[in-house]
């Protein structure tokens, strides 16, 4: 059992670095092919926008496949479309091979998250959610540093790594994963997006939106935003990713154990609250190194323990259609990324290099407020989707 949730996670940890990676490497991207880093951040919104619609029709394309097949195929159209980002001659064509890769993404991540929660008891879900978010978790920590220290002279270099991740993921699963359960029913496209005329499971989309939108409204521009600490130097921005994925580790695994103790909704409000106070804080704690180091521990520390428990939530509202909920969270945080591209690029040309960090705080109030009104404690009430869809058992 726990080596298939690592299987799994090896996957989600090449997706990651390719997904997160962008921010490391963005100032040479856009002087490579004369672009201003704002329209060099619309390849984060490209990929995450493709990648929230992508997923709940994939979703349904591929109902009837077999788990493994569509687990491989996700994993060979990302592989072969970060190699075609690594060559892409232009900005147009790099735009398009996002899109290829966020296909793939949007296929396998929803895939083995489901997947996941149907490997263990219902008291175990937590920890194996957070077993595979740690494939992206592990990728803050050794993928995004390392990709963004290896394309220091040359970005290309950086996709290229990403590609050989593919590759890697791809072979071990396909050498010692076997098959996996999967739904017995295969829903339409308005059966899977009909959950969310459900107030809570509406809510828990629009909290995940929410949360993703105020970290990555500055993690995307992380550059910018840690430039006065960094002075521009590649190497103390390694540093910075550095100490914050190590810290997302520790924040994933932590929002796990939290999760099965306490349960979702304490979590989403105990960490939602201090995540507010450290992004309201990085306009101050992102001007020096030492400072900026302590930012770059605590803030994804929070981060991650929030994220794994806003999918634990949607997974627990109703868990014999878990896979179908974790698909529309997967379209919820992946919306919030899209929009932080443009988010983010527009609060810098109207609030400066430095205020714009505080819009990102705004929107954690945000999160905050909408899991507060929404969020209830599942125990003891009715399926979400009793009267919408048909029970899929895994």
């Amino acid at each position: 059992m726990r080596l298939r949730l690592l299987l799994l996670a090896l996957g989600t940890f090449a997706v990651g670095t390719d997904g997160m990676v962008m921010a490391g490497i963005l100032p040479l991207i856009a002087h490579d092919l004369d672009v201003s880093i704002s329209v060099a951040g619309q390849l984060v919104t490209v990929f995450a926008l493709s990648y929230a619609v992508l997923a709940p029709v994939l979703a349904t394309a591929t109902a009837r496949w077999p788990r493994r097949r569509a687990l491989l195929t996700a994993l060979a159209v990302f592989t072969l479309a970060n190699a075609l980002t690594a060559l892409a001659p232009s900005y147009g064509f790099l735009l398009a091979t996002r899109v290829l890769a966020a296909l793939g993404a949007a296929l396998y991540t929803p895939t083995a998250n489901a997947v996941a929660t149907s490997l263990v008891p219902p008291e175990r879900r937590g920890r194996a959610i957070a077993v595979v978010m740690g494939g992206l978790t592990a990728a803050t920590a050794l993928g995004v540093p390392l990709g963004t220290w290896i394309g220091r002279t040359d970005w290309r270099l950086t996709m290229w790594l990403v590609t050989g991740l593919g590759v890697a993921a791809f072979a071990g699963l396909a050498l010692l994963l076997r098959e996996l359960p999967q739904p017995v029913a295969v829903l339409t496209l308005r059966a899977r997006l009909a959950p969310l005329s459900n107030a809570r499971v509406l809510g828990a989309a629009v909290t995940t939106f929410l949360v993703f939108l105020a970290f990555q409204t500055s993690y995307i521009y992380y550059t910018v935003a840690t430039h006065p600490a960094t002075g521009g130097d590649q190497d103390r921005l390694t540093l910075l990713l550095l100490v914050s994925g190590f810290a997302s580790v520790g924040g994933g695994q932590l929002g796990g154990r939290l999760v099965d103790r306490w349960g979702p909704r304490a979590v989403i409000l105990s960490s939602g609250t201090a995540y507010l106070v450290l992004a309201g804080a990085q306009p101050w704690t992102l001007r020096a190194m030492p400072t900026a180091l302590a930012a770059s521990a605590l803030t994804p520390l929070v981060g991650w323990s929030i994220a794994v428990a806003l999918t634990a939530r949607l997974a627990s509202l109703d868990p014999a259609n878990a896979p179908l909920l974790i698909s529309l969270n997967s379209s919820a945080l992946y919306l919030g990324i899209a929009a932080a591209g443009g988010t983010g690029s527009l609060a810098i040309s109207l609030l400066g290099d430095r205020w714009f960090l505080l819009v990102g705080a705004v929107f954690a109030a945000l999160a905050v407020a909408v899991a507060a009104l929404t969020a209830r404690d599942p125990q003891a009430q009715r399926p979400v989707t009793e009267k919408t869809t048909a029970p899929v058992r895994a």
